[in-house]
Order: C-alpha cells, then structure tokens, then sequence
C-alpha cells in the first residue's frame, strides 16, 4: 500500500483566480447575500453575477442564499431557477438550461480528488442540467454529469452517472424509476 503525501499537494489555482474568487465573496457577502427575496432584486444579483463573467439568459433567477463558487464558470438558459441555499461548486463549468430549476439545498459538484494519487490531486468534470430539468431538494449532481432535457433528479438523490431525457431518477446512486411526461393544459 502507497501513502499519502498531502504536504506536497501544489493548489492548481491560479493567484489571479484565489483573488477572483476573494473579490467574489466579498461582494456576494455585502451586497447580492443580503438582498430580499422576490422579483425587485432578482435584476439586481444578475448583474452582479454578470460582472463576475457569469452568462444568464433573460428571466433566470438566482436566490440570495444561493452560493456560487466561480461565477465566471456558471451559464444559466432561460427562465431558469438556482434557489434557496443552493451550493454550486464550480471549479469547472456548470450549464443549466431553459426553464431548469435547480431546488433548495442541492449540491452541484464539479470537483473532486483521484484518490489513488499520492497527493488526492484535483479533479474536475463540467455539469450540464438539460432544459425543463430539475433537481429537486437536497439533491447531489457530482462532477460530469449531465441532466437531460426534462430529467428529474428526485428529492436528496445523488446523481453519479448521466440521467437520460424525460427520466425520473432516484436513489444513492440515482438509478431511474420511470418516463416522466407532461400532461396537456
């Protein structure tokens, strides 16, 4: 059996980027965590969120308790939804699409670290959250995998592997239980 040699772990971010994220956290802190609820300020944490590089489509919203590590890696479509307490880890990309809605408590975790390393050295993988997707309460989505279009990820599941389209998935891991398909209005 190898050992560990955690005291030769090299931290793979940049001082340009510690800075970014340290600049990040304090404006989230002073001025988007504080903000109330509801539409009056939604305008208001899109633009800070743009500011720090972050691409959000008309309509989206973010939450203010809503933690987002990198903005300048997250993309958000249409309409869609990051909410209450959301923690999104982005040490790589993170995609959610049109009229995705990402609920409270979730986790989305784009790093991880290769434990057969001598050092746990850093890995990442992007996230996708296809359009009409949603992650439910206190859900996982761990680093590479992609939601489908339609895809739920159901109440504290932990997503491991890609969910197809129009599949609701359950479980730690979430495996599929069944088609989901909307009713006509």
């Amino acid at each position: 059996m190898g050992r560990l040699h955690l005291q030769d772990y090299k931290n793979r971010h940049s001082r340009r980027s510690k800075l970014a994220r340290a600049l990040w956290m304090a404006v989230w802190a002073i001025l988007f965590r504080p903000t109330p609820r509801g539409n009056l300020f939604r305008p208001w944490r899109a633009f800070l969120l743009r500011c720090f590089g972050a691409k959000l489509g008309p309509g989206a919203n973010v939450l203010p308790s809503c933690r987002v590590w990198q903005p300048w890696r997250l993309t958000m479509g249409a309409h869609s939804c990051l909410s209450e307490r959301v923690d999104c880890y982005n040490a790589a990309d993170i995609t959610i699409g049109d009229q995705a809605v990402v609920s409270q408590d979730a986790f989305l975790c784009t790093a991880s670290h290769d434990l057969s390393s001598p050092i746990m050295e850093l890995t990442t993988a992007p996230i996708v959250i296809g359009p009409q997707a949603w992650v439910c309460a206190r859900a996982v989505v761990l680093p590479g995998v992609t939601l489908g279009e339609g895809a739920v990820l159901a109440a504290a599941a932990v997503a491991t592997k890609p969910i197809p389209a129009w599949t609701v998935a359950a479980g730690n891991p979430a495996r599929p239980i069944r088609a989901r398909a909307i009713a006509d209005a």
